[in-house]
């Protein structure tokens, strides 16, 4: 399936050449995206440079920002083990058992909250410009039929319920649930593995221990410790200018302010009691009740056999 609009094209993955280890780390916008590949590249020795940020080193292949050839380039030009970032749902990405995938959950109430901050931070008119350039404007009518959609309500609370609704520019409560539902449903297969943020918030260690453990690597309890420390997320706040995403193309207002609070359970201060009863049958209309709990509670995933390995 293509998923393609104002800021990625899935289809770019056509064609792409695959080498065994590769690896695609896969989750809604506002997940983990980047805490993940940080902790990729700690893990496989791969680390980021003013020079070579990890926005290269890991880069997102479906995004319009840069021509697709330049990307493919950089990627077929890596000697170290690739892992590659993307928010495209696993029916819209090359399926292959050499691959490694990663998926990442989080509470969407609290996805809700980091999207409204990340458009934010957005520069949309270099954001523009760099698409411009990059894919030119042919396919614009295609993926904004109605022109450019009205800014955001200023009201937290009805920017909150616009993400659930649909009604927001980018990502929202179905495109976040389909995603994670599309791993979800192939679990049990030996080559995905799905994390959920707030298991990395609550043991950072345990969820190190896991990744390696689905990549392959070995890590004593002395490289789990320098590598959880490493993925802090004060760290990688200090670290922005070359773990941030799209370091190498310069959108951001801030860059710094890509990681902004990294904590959860804001969404508490904007829904009520009859706010989460509807929360709820929104989230009831999209997925299943075992992926709904798991999407917002994290833990043991059922049915799954794979735990992280003890300490």
């Amino acid at each position: 399936m293509r998923y393609h609009d104002f800021v990625m094209d899935s289809s770019r993955w056509d064609g792409f050449a695959i080498r065994d280890g590769d690896i695609i780390i896969s989750t809604p916008a506002k997940c983990g995206t980047t805490w993940t590949q940080r902790l990729c590249s700690l893990l496989l020795g791969v680390e980021p440079t003013p020079d070579r940020p990890l926005a290269a080193i890991s880069p997102w292949l479906e995004m319009l920002v840069r021509p697709r050839e330049s990307v493919v380039a950089d990627l077929e030009a890596q000697q170290h083990r690739r892992f590659i970032k993307s928010h495209t749902p696993l029916d819209g990405l090359p399926w292959d058992d050499r691959i490694t995938y990663i998926a990442v959950a989080r509470d969407p109430r609290d996805v809700a909250l980091s999207w409204a901050h990340h458009f934010d931070n957005i520069d949309f008119d270099r954001f523009l410009t760099l698409r411009l350039e990059a894919v030119g404007a042919d396919d614009l009518a295609e993926v904004m039929p109605d022109g450019p959609p009205p800014p955001p309500p200023s009201d937290p609370a009805e920017r909150f319920w616009e993400w659930v609704d649909g009604a927001a520019m980018g990502g929202n409560l179905e495109k976040t649930l389909r995603h994670l539902q599309s791993f979800w449903d192939v679990r049990d297969r030996p080559n995905v593995h799905l994390f959920h943020y707030g298991d990395m918030q609550a043991d950072l260690p345990a969820n190190v221990r896991r990744l390696a453990s689905a990549l392959g690597v070995e890590v004593d309890e002395s490289e789990v410790a320098r590598i959880a420390e490493a993925a802090a997320f004060g760290r990688m706040r200090a670290d922005a200018s070359t773990v941030a995403p799209n370091t190498d193309t310069a959108f951001w207002r801030d860059t710094t302010g890509f990681f902004h609070r990294g904590t959860s359970g804001q969404w508490r201060d904007l829904i009520d009691a009859e706010g989460l009863v509807g929360y709820d049958a929104a989230v009831a209309a999209f997925v299943p009740p075992d992926l709904a709990h798991w999407v917002h509670e994290g833990g043991i995933i059922p049915g799954r056999a794979k735990a992280a390995p003890a300490g």
